[in-house]
């Protein structure tokens, strides 16, 4: 009877003790309860509580945690249904609020993150839940951010891992893409057989233009030197005039048996010439030929004269 009655007062020695001594580990926050009311919050570390007084009311773990979102179906805005998935990074800053604010801490924030995942896929189409994951990733996090808020706890991030539309969905989006890139292909296509057609008449144009100033310029050329010709004969008729005024038929000669000979060399150079008339007044042109001999004779015999009357000494 002694013996059991020692051994029960050891039980409760150490029962008591257990109750009187508290280690809280780290990474995690304990709250403290009296008479089941909630009075302080225990950290990391060594504690000691009155038995039967305080006791040990929810243990909540402070590290930052990994909430699995479940699939489920979405209706988009343009009635497009999709299976949406994801991830919750979370972390509780109030061990008393998450233990007393809240029934269920991870069914809470589970239900609130899939609600608002159906809210913001509901407000935007396929194309846009499907090209802007970022954006909707952002608009999740502030909404459940900040109504988890009174919840003591802090949302890091919500990532949304898969959206997928059904089979049929995605092989007519697979049928548009390729319609889409084969419109965009034959729009190039024509864009690079306009710009070669616009360059290539571009080209021919500039052609023309620079033929045409290049007829122009010859044109004005040819006029020009018609022109120079013209004086020049002018001024020779007059030379000529001039000299059969003072009495000079040598120099009548010498024009006319000029535009012979010219007439001549003419038609001598004729392509399909194989034989040469002369006209009757052939010796007309054989005598003003002996007339400019006569005049070079004697312009050779006035130059010699002028000569040796410079070289002759002076008396």
């Amino acid at each position: 009877m002694g013996q059991l009655l020692a051994l029960v007062v050891v039980i409760a020695v150490v029962i008591v003790l257990s109750k009187l001594v508290r280690i809280v580990p780290q990474g995690y926050e304990w709250t403290v309860e009296r008479f089941g009311k909630y009075t302080r919050t225990l950290t990391p570390g060594l504690h000691f509580l009155i038995p039967m007084v305080y006791g040990i009311g929810r243990k909540m773990n402070m590290m930052e945690q990994v909430l699995d979102v479940p699939s489920q179906d979405v209706i988009t805005k343009d009635n497009a249904v999709v299976r949406v998935d994801g991830v919750v990074f979370y972390q509780v800053l109030d061990a008393a609020k998450a233990a007393y604010e809240v029934a269920n801490l991870e069914q809470a924030a589970l239900a609130l993150v899939m609600t608002n995942i159906r809210t913001v896929l509901g407000s935007m189409d396929l194309d846009e839940s499907l090209s802007q994951r970022d954006a909707i990733n952002a608009k999740l996090l502030n909404v459940v951010d900040e109504a988890t808020h009174p919840w003591g706890v802090k949302v890091n991030r919500i990532e949304i891992k898969d959206i997928a539309p059904p089979r049929d969905l995605v092989d007519s989006m697979a049928r548009q893409m390729k319609a889409e890139r084969e419109k965009r292909a034959q729009i190039l296509e024509a864009e690079g057989l306009r710009q070669s057609a616009i360059l290539r008449a571009d080209g021919e144009k500039q052609s023309t233009i620079l033929a045409a100033d290049g007829k122009k310029e010859a044109a004005f050329r040819e006029a020009e030197a018609r022109i120079r010709l013209a004086e020049a004969e002018a001024q020779a008729t007059k030379l000529v005039s001039d000299a059969i005024a003072s009495g000079d038929v040598n120099a009548l000669n010498y024009f006319v048996a000029n535009k012979y000979v010219e007439a001549l060399k003419e038609m001598a150079h004729s392509p399909n010439q194989k034989m040469l008339l002369l006209p009757m007044e052939a010796t007309g042109v054989l005598g003003s030929l002996a007339g400019i001999a006569e005049l070079a004779k004697e312009s050779l015999s006035q130059q010699q004269e002028t000569t040796a009357a410079r070289r002759a000494p002076p008396r």
